[in-house]
C-alpha cells in the first residue's frame, strides 16, 4: 500500500462511517421492526428479518477477507457498500416479509464484506503501535451505534415512513464510498492466484446450514434443524476435502491453524458467546425479576458500552508496552469476574451490581478484543492479512450466533423445570417486561420461575467466559524484544 500518512484521517472517516452502517444497523432495525411487520404480514417469518442478516454476513466475511488479499482492499470495501446501500434502498421497498429477507440476505453480504476489509484498511496504513488507538475508536463507533440506534429508530417510525429505517445508510454510505475513492490509494495487484470458487461456495453453503440450524434451535419443530445439520455436516466435510487440494484455498489451514491466530480466536468465539448472554438476557432480569423499569435496565446494560470502548483505549495505549498477551490474559480474567456479579444477582439485589458486572465483562471484552485482533494481524504478512482479519471477525460472528442460541435454550430449559413443564406464554413475559405484572395471579410465581432460569444462563455464561482464560494462555509469548508475536 502507497504512503497514505497524508490522507489517513480521511480514511479512517470512512472507516468509521462504512462501520457504523453496520454498527446500527441491528438495532434500529429492531426497534423499528414490530411496526413494519404489522404493515407487511407473516408474523411467523419475524425473526428471519434478523436472522438472515447474520447469516449472510457470517458466512461471506472469510470470503471477502481472502479477496481482499487478492484483489486489493479498495475494491472489495467499494463493492461492499454498493450492496450494502442496493439492499438497503431495495428494502425500503420491500412489499412482504419474503421481500424483506430477501434484501436483508444481501444486506448481509454487503456486511460481509464492509466489516473485515475496513478493518484491515486501518492494519495496512497503521503499525502495531498506532493501530490500537483506531481501533479504540471503532469500538466507540460499536458503543455509540448501540445507543443511537433505538432512539434514531423510533424517531423515525414516529415522523417518517419505515422506509427511511433503511434509507438513512445512502447518505452515510456514499460519504464513506467517496472517501475510500479519493483518500485510499494501494499498489495495482499484479499477482495471479487462482481462486477457490468451489471452496467458497462450500464454505458459505456450511456456514449457513449451520446459522439456520442454530436459528431454528429453539422452534418447535425440529425437522428444520436436523435438515440443516446434514447439510452442514456433509458441506462441511466436502469442503475440508477441497481445501486440502486446492492449490490456493480459501480457508488456508495453515493461516487459521497458526498458534497465536487459533488461539485468539477462539478466546473471541468465547468472549462474544458470553456477551451475547449478557446483553440478551440482562435486561430481562432486571425488569422482571428485579421489576425496575426498562430505563433502568437500559442503565445497567450501558455500562456494558461504556466499559467496552474504555477497556480498548487502554489496550490500545499499553499494549506496546506491556505487550499484547498480558493485555489479553488480563481481559480473559475480567469477563468472567463480571459475569460472577450476574450470577450473585437475587431478587433483592440492587440493579447497581448488574450495572458493575456489565461494566466489568465491559473493559474485559475491550481488551480482549482490541489485543486479539491485533495479535492475528500482527501474525501474518500484507498478502494474508485480510484472511487474518476476516477469521478474527468471523469467530465472534459465530459465537453470537450460537451463544443466543446455546444460552436460549438454557433458558427454556430452565423455565420448563421452574414450572413443572407448565409454559410461560410470551404474553405472561410481555406483561412482566410492561411493568404490570403484579395483575397477573401468578405474576410472582412467574417471577421466580424467570429467576431461577436466569441463573442457571448466567451460570453457564460463567462457564463459558471461564473457558476463555486457557485460550488466551495458550497464545505464544512473543519473541524477546518484539511487542506482538510475529508469523
Amino acid at each position: 500500500m502507497k504512503d497514505n500518512r497524508s490522507h489517513r484521517a480521511f480514511v479512517v472517516v470512512a472507516v468509521m462511517a462504512s462501520m457504523a452502517m453496520i454498527a446500527i444497523e441491528a438495532t434500529i432495525v429492531s426497534t423499528a421492526m414490530p411496526q413494519i411487520a404489522a404493515q407487511l404480514g407473516q408474523i411467523n417469518l419475524y425473526s428471519w428479518v434478523f436472522s438472515s442478516f447474520l447469516l449472510t454476513q457470517t458466512a461471506m466475511t472469510v470470503v471477502f477477507g481472502k479477496l481482499a488479499d487478492i484483489y486489493g482492499r479498495k475494491p472489495m470495501i467499494l463493492l461492499g457498500i454498493a450492496l450494502f446501500l442496493a439492499a438497503s434502498v431495495l428494502a425500503g421497498f420491500a412489499w412482504s416479509m419474503p421481500s424483506m429477507i430477501a434484501f436483508r440476505l444481501l444486506q448481509g453480504i454487503g456486511a460481509g464484506a464492509i466489516q473485515p476489509v475496513a478493518m484491515t484498511v486501518v492494519a495496512d496504513m497503521f503499525p502495531g503501535n498506532q493501530r490500537g488507538k483506531v481501533q479504540g475508536y471503532l469500538a466507540s463507533v460499536w458503543a455509540l451505534s448501540a445507543v443511537v440506534g433505538p432512539l434514531l429508530g423510533s424517531i423515525i417510525i414516529h415522523n417518517l415512513p419505515w422506509a427511511w429505517i433503511f434509507w438513512i445508510n445512502v447518505p452515510v454510505g456514499l460519504l464513506a464510498a467517496l472517501g475510500f475513492m479519493m483518500f485510499l490509494h494501494e499498489e495495482k495487484q499484479t499477482r495471479s492466484v487462482s481462486i477457490d470458487v468451489l471452496g467458497a461456495g462450500l464454505f458459505a453453503i456450511s456456514i449457513s446450514a449451520l446459522m439456520i440450524a442454530l436459528t431454528e434451535m429453539e422452534s418447535t419443530s425440529s425437522s428444520y434443524t436436523l435438515i440443516a445439520l446434514v447439510i452442514f455436516v456433509v458441506t462441511l466435510v466436502a469442503f475440508i476435502w477441497q481445501e486440502r487440494r486446492a492449490e490456493a484455498p480459501m480457508v488456508a489451514p495453515d493461516l487459521w491453524l497458526k498458534r497465536p491466530i487459533a488461539f485468539s480466536n477462539v478466546a473471541v468465539f468465547f468472549a462474544s458467546m458470553s456477551i451475547m448472554g449478557l446483553t440478551t438476557f440482562l435486561p430481562m432480569y432486571v425488569q422482571t425479576v428485579l421489576n425496575r423499569s426498562p430505563l433502568i435496565a437500559g442503565f445497567a446494560l450501558t455500562m456494558l458500552l461504556l466499559g467496552w470502548p474504555f477497556g480498548a483505549t487502554v489496550a490500545s495505549r499499553q499494549f506496546h508496552r506491556l505487550g499484547l498477551r498480558p493485555i489479553m490474559i488480563a481481559g480473559s480474567l475480567l469477563i468472567p469476574a463480571g459475569t460472577l456479579f450476574l450470577v450473585f444477582l437475587s431478587p433483592s439485589s440492587s440493579p447497581v451490581l448488574a450495572g458493575v458486572g456489565s461494566l466489568v465483562m465491559g473493559f474485559g471484552m475491550g481488551l480482549l478484543n482490541i489485543g486479539a485482533l491485533i495479535l492475528t494481524q500482527e501474525s501474518v504478512n500484507w498478502d494474508q492479512r485480510g484472511s487474518a482479519t476476516a477469521s478474527n471477525v468471523f469467530s465472534r460472528n459465530l459465537g453470537s450466533t450460537l451463544g443466543a442460541a446455546v444460552l436460549g435454550a438454557v433458558l427454556t430449559y430452565g423455565l420448563a423445570h421452574a414450572t413443572n413443564g407448565q409454559t410461560i406464554t410470551p404474553e405472561q413475559l410481555r406483561t412482566l417486561l410492561n411493568g404490570t405484572g403484579a395483575v397477573l395471579a401468578d405474576g410472582e410465581a412467574i417471577r421466580l420461575a424467570l429467576q431461577q432460569a436466569l441463573h442457571a444462563t448466567f451460570l453457564v455464561m460463567l462457564v463459558i467466559a471461564v473457558l476463555i482464560v486457557p485460550a488466551c494462555l495458550l497464545v505464544p509469548h512473543p519473541r524477546r524484544g518484539a511487542a506482538v508475536q510475529k508469523a
